[in-house]
């Protein structure tokens, strides 16, 4: 951290009589709050609040491009001041002068996001597409970026732990948050301007945690969970809950997968010694075998022995089903890997050559991203076939943790309000223009709760940050999990529908992410594509820029003659249909009956969509895209932006 203090010189007689242990005013150095650091972007068009601690009462001095605010430190030592507003420009020196002086340096006017939100706004440049290319070419001297630390507490915080504004290059941007930077990257070359980007996310959290106490004990579905929280001591249970842990796991709790040395899998080598390993039943979720609440990566280890004739023929292992991701070997070569989803049975051609008489090792290394974990399903499922024969798996195996996550060590969704305490309340109320927020994954089994939360939330940014309704941005959850055969229910498809909801707040605005997601994967790696949408929504709402920001939105319905005509909004220069033969995908419609079938659809105007379907001939509603992974959408606008999902009618 580029931070320089220069002590004023004090007469000797000061000196000598605190040396003493004088009765007078001790001094103490005056410094800022750690979120005001060299390098940084301070807001342009605002008055800028710069905040920090110094003695009781001390005269305290804020300097900036030739104007300069006073004030003077509290009872409780924290001063405060505004900036007054500021055009685009730097760099500048910010000197913060008490009795010491405090210079922080290469300060840009410019604009200022926060980014926010679960593991998709966590996920990192360096896992995203193109990481490698991408990094190379992160020279970018006018982006300046800071991540904020990621701890909880029960109580709100006045200062972060840590961390420093830096300069974005190929050195500083591969941990970085990819949705932001890329989303930083669109604004700084569309509006050939400074940009700060504030990273605070955390993978796997809900929405009530990054919700203050004064909004959400409002609820009635937290405010019991909040007086809980008021008789608990939330770090201390977590650290009781750490040693809890590593007294199960027998061992420390490893950052790294230590099943893995120098990029060779040694605990899947069959002279491995696996004797002091645990024993679990499998097919068995190991939360339901005394490792509840842990995530992350395990081992499982079983033998398996053959005859000679059987070792000379090939195999098919039929292994079951994995909650969430497997690699798996047999005698330390590899044979299969799958990433998901966890209702997949795992099913690997096992060549000859692997095999051998006698005892045979089986291997299979479980990532569990969340929720419950490990190998699982019936016990039929699991066997190894050679020829007719099946050679039954399942029962005791031997287990052992390489890489465990204990959320209950973090405790980031134990209560409500815990990650807006540490990781909100003390950057408040640094100047921004607005904030982009990915979540909603961690809340799709509450859609309808979501409909008032994520308002709340919004709202109670709004509220703390003091800058009126500033732009809030996000991104809709995007399609994952395999595509259905048939119209079905689906929860993320209702989380998606409160998201849209959410859009009658003013100054809001949404990215769909329903055509770039991965089946397999909750965390699409283009992370390009979605911040590049969420910079029109910016560039539209925030800086007023005529251009189409989302894609065709519904807005209007009219059933006639056995058929309903969509009325879209946002079409831009027209419909399009991105398929060779017109046809388009998604459609689906409804009788009285309630019942859902695929329907036709075709564009009969530049904003209008007609849909049928010979199975409903009185059809009384209609969805588009409405399952957790609708993957063949292909409606859009002229610009390129997809149709957002809707129901409507009848539902």
């Amino acid at each position: 951290m580029k931070r320089r203090y220069v002590i004023k010189t004090i007469v000797p007689l000061v000196i000598l009589l605190l040396t003493m242990g004088s009765s007078g005013r001790v001094m103490a150095e005056v410094r800022p709050a750690k979120i005001f650091t060299s390098n940084m972007v301070l807001q342009k068009g605002i008055e800028n609040t710069i905040w920090g601690w110094a003695a009781k009462n001390e005269a305290v001095s804020i300097s900036l491009n030739g104007k300069t605010v006073k004030t003077r430190a509290g009872n409780n030592g924290k001063w405060s001041a505004k900036l007054p507003s500021m055009e685009y420009g730097g760099p500048y020196t910010l000197t913060i002068k008490g009795e010491n002086t405090v210079e922080l340096g290469n300060v840009m006017i410019g604009e200022v996001w926060i980014c926010s939100g679960q593991s998709n706004m966590q996920w990192s440049v360096k896992n995203s597409n193109n990481a490698e290319e991408e990094i190379a070419a992160a020279n970018y001297p006018g982006i300046r970026l800071f991540q904020v630390p990621m701890i909880v507490s029960q109580h709100p915080l006045e200062d972060i732990s840590g961390g420093e504004w830096k300069i974005c290059s190929p050195e500083t941007v591969p941990g970085f948050s990819a949705v932001g930077y890329f989303f930083g990257r669109e604004l700084h070359q569309k509006l050939d301007v400074a940009v700060g980007i504030i990273q605070s996310a955390w993978g796997g959290t809900v929405a009530e945690t990054w919700i203050s106490a004064q909004t959400i004990r409002n609820d009635p579905d937290f405010a019991g969970k909040l007086e809980e929280m008021k008789s608990k001591d939330v770090l201390r249970e977590a650290e009781q809950n750490k040693e809890r842990i590593k007294e199960l796991l027998g061992s420390e709790i490893s950052k790294k997968d230590i099943g893995i040395v120098d990029g060779q899998p040694v605990w899947a080598m069959p002279t491995f010694d696996d004797s002091n390993w645990r024993s679990l039943t499998v097919p068995k979720i190991w939360d339901e075998q005394g490792f509840e609440n842990i995530d992350g990566i395990a081992y499982y280890r079983c033998t398996i022995n053959l005859s000679e004739e059987q070792s000379r023929n090939n195999a098919t292992l039929h292994l079951g089903k994995v909650d969430d991701r497997d690699i798996t070997w047999m005698n330390g070569v590899e044979i299969g890997k799958t990433n998901g989803p966890s209702s997949q049975s795992r099913i690997y051609p096992v060549e000859a050559n692997s095999l051998r008489p006698g005892k045979n090792i089986l291997t299979v290394r479980v990532t569990d991203k969340g929720g419950k974990g490990g190998i699982w399903g019936d016990a039929k499922e699991q066997f190894l076939l050679i020829g007719n024969e099946k050679i039954d798996i399942s029962g005791e195996w031997k287990f052992r943790f390489a890489q465990p996550v204990v959320m209950e060590t973090n405790l980031p969704n134990k209560y409500p309000c815990l990650l807006f305490n540490a990781m909100i309340n003390p950057i408040l109320p640094y100047g921004i223009k607005g904030a982009i927020w990915y979540q909603g994954e961690s809340n799709a089994d509450r859609a309808v709760q979501y409909q008032r939360l994520f308002p709340s939330l919004i709202a109670d940014w709004r509220n703390h940050w003091q800058l009126g309704d500033f732009p809030f941005l996000w991104v809709q959850l995007a399609n994952f999990m395999k595509p259905d055969e048939q119209p079905s229910e689906s929860r993320w498809a209702e989380l998606r529908e409160a998201q849209t909801m959410t859009l009658k707040l003013p100054n809001t605005g949404m990215a769909s992410a329903i055509d770039i997601g991965e089946a397999n994967d909750i965390h699409p790696r283009n992370k390009q594509e979605v911040s590049c949408r969420l910079s029109l929504n910016a560039l539209k709402i925030a800086y007023g820029k005529n251009l189409v920001h989302q894609g065709p939105m519904f807005s209007a319905i009219d059933f006639r003659d056995g058929k309903a005509v969509v009325s879209f909004s946002d079409t831009g220069n027209g419909l399009v249909v991105k398929d060779r033969y017109g046809y388009i995908k998604g459609f689906a419609l409804a009788g009285s009956d309630k019942k859902y079938y695929w329907a036709q659809a075709r564009i009969v105007t530049s904003h209008q969509v007609e849909v049928f379907c010979d199975q409903v001939p009185e059809p009384v509603s209609v969805r588009y895209g409405w399952a957790n992974n609708p993957d063949d959408l292909n409606l859009y606008n002229s610009e390129g932006l997809p149709a957002n999902p809707f129901r409507q009618g009848k539902n």
